[in-house]
C-alpha cells in the first residue's frame, strides 16, 4: 500500500501548516481558554477552503477524501488549535455527506464549507463504546422522541445538530440529527483535560422532526459503525501532530542545552529515548494512514482502525512522556508550548476508547477471522 501523499494532501498540509503558524500563538491560545473556539482563525479555515476538504462538490466543498482530511486534522493537532475541526467535520459532515438525504446535505454542508454552521456527535455514554448504548429512540405520530443521557459532546454549546445514536425498545439503532436548543434537552458543561468546553446532555422525550432523521432503525448500525470508524481515525490524525510537535519540539530543545559542555542530546541515554520516541511516532504515522487509506478505498477497515487507535494511545502515551522527561523542569511549565501537547495527548488518549478497549476490539476481530 502506497501512503505516499497525493498532490491534494499536499496542498492541504500546506495551506493549513502556513495558517495554524501564522495563526496561533500564545496570546490566542490564552484568549481562545476564555471563548473557546478562536472564531477568527475558523473564519479564515473557511476562506481558504479547509472547512470544505472532505465536503462534496454539489455541497460547496472540495470533495476530496479521509486522507485530506486527515491531512488538515495532523496539522491542527500539530499547532493544538482551538478549533472544532474534529466534531464539526469528521462527526457531523462527514456522516451527513455519506448517508443525509439531498435536503439534509443541502441545508447544512453548505453553511459548514462557509464556516456559518457547526456540528457534532454525541457518542459517549457511561460505556466506553457506543455500541453499548443506553439512549431510548421512540416513536410516536411520525415523530420520535429521545430519552437518555450523553457524556462529553464536543462543540455541543456551539452546534445547530447534534447528531445521536439511540436504540429503540426492540434493540434497533437509529440516527438522529437533534436540534440540542430543542425542548427536552438540558445541557451542563463539561470541562475537558484541555480545558476545552464539553457538554453532557440530558434527553427527555427530546423531539425530533422527520426530516431530521439521519438513518432509521435497520439502517442504523451502518451509519454508526462509518461514524465511529471515521471519529476514531479522526482522532488518531490530531494525535499524530500533537507527538510530532512533542518530538520536534524535544529534538531541538536536547539539541540547544548544554550540559557539562555539551547538548544532551549526545548522551546516550537521551538519544535512546529520542530515537524509541522517534519510532513510535513512525508506527503512528504508519497506522494512521493505512485506516485511513482503507476508509477511502472502501475496503474493511475495522481491524486497520482497531490497530491505529491502539498505537495511537500506547505510543502517544510513550512519546509525550518522553519528551517531558527530556525537557526536564521547565516541560511541566504551563507557559511552555509542550504543556499543552502533553494535555492534549492525554485527552485524545482516551477520547472514542483507551488503548486497553481497542486491544480488546481487535483480539476479538481478529478471533472471528
Amino acid at each position: 500500500m502506497d501512503f505516499a501523499f497525493t498532490e491534494a494532501q499536499q496542498t492541504v498540509t500546506g495551506l493549513a501548516r502556513k495558517l495554524f503558524t501564522e495563526h496561533v500563538s500564545p496570546a490566542t491560545l490564552a484568549a481562545a481558554e476564555a471563548d473557546f473556539p478562536d472564531r477568527e482563525l475558523w473564519a479564515r479555515l473557511a476562506t481558504t477552503g479547509l472547512l470544505g476538504t472532505a465536503i462534496p462538490e454539489a455541497e460547496g466543498g472540495s470533495g476530496h477524501g479521509m486522507r485530506e482530511l486527515c491531512a488538515l486534522l495532523v496539522e491542527a493537532g500539530a499547532a493544538v488549535a482551538p478549533v472544532p475541526l474534529w466534531p464539526t467535520l469528521v462527526l457531523g459532515a462527514l456522516p451527513i455527506s455519506a448517508f443525509g438525504t439531498p435536503e439534509q446535505r443541502q441545508r447544512w454542508l453548505p453553511s459548514v464549507a462557509e464556516g456559518r454552521t457547526f456540528l457534532t456527535a454525541a457518542l459517549m455514554e457511561d460505556s466506553p463504546h457506543p455500541a453499548r448504548m443506553e439512549t431510548l429512540a421512540t416513536h410516536h405520530g411520525g415523530q420520535w422522541r429521545l430519552t437518555g443521557i450523553k457524556s462529553c459532546v464536543p462543540a455541543a454549546h456551539l452546534a445547530a445538530r447534534v447528531i445521536v445514536p439511540a436504540r429503540t425498545s426492540d434493540g434497533a439503532i437509529g440516527v438522529f440529527l437533534l436540534d440540542p436548543h430543542t425542548a427536552g434537552v438540558s445541557r451542563e458543561r463539561q470541562t475537558a483535560t484541555t480545558g476545552e468546553p464539553l457538554l453532557r446532555m440530558t434527553l427527555s422525550d427530546a423531539l425530533v422532526e422527520p426530516e431530521d432523521v439521519l438513518a432509521g432503525p435497520g439502517e442504523g448500525d451502518r451509519v454508526l459503525t462509518g461514524l465511529m470508524e471515521r471519529a476514531t481515525v479522526g482522532v488518531c490524525a490530531l494525535h499524530l501532530g500533537v507527538v510530532e510537535r512533542a518530538l520536534r519540539m524535544t529534538a531541538e530543545y536536547t539539541g540547544t542545552r548544554h550540559q557539562f559542555g555539551r547538548p544532551i542530546a549526545t548522551f546516550q541515554a537521551v538519544s535512546q529515548r529520542a530515537a524509541d520516541a522517534s519510532i513510535d511516532v513512525e508506527a503512528i504515522r504508519l497506522t494512521l494512514w493505512k485506516a485511513a487509506c482503507a476508509l477511502d478505498s472502501g475496503q474493511p477497515a475495522a481491524k486497520a482502525v482497531a490497530t491505529a487507535k491502539l498505537w495511537a494511545c500506547e505510543a502517544g502515551h510513550r512519546v509525550v512522556s518522553a519528551a517531558q522527561h527530556l525537557h526536564g523542569g521547565i516541560g511541566f511549565d504551563t507557559r511552555y508550548p509542550l504543556y499543552r501537547s502533553y494535555l492534549w495527548s492525554k485527552q485524545l488518549e482516551l477520547t472514542l476508547g483507551s488503548g486497553t478497549v481497542h486491544l480488546a476490539r481487535l483480539g476479538a476481530l481478529l478471533a472471528e477471522g
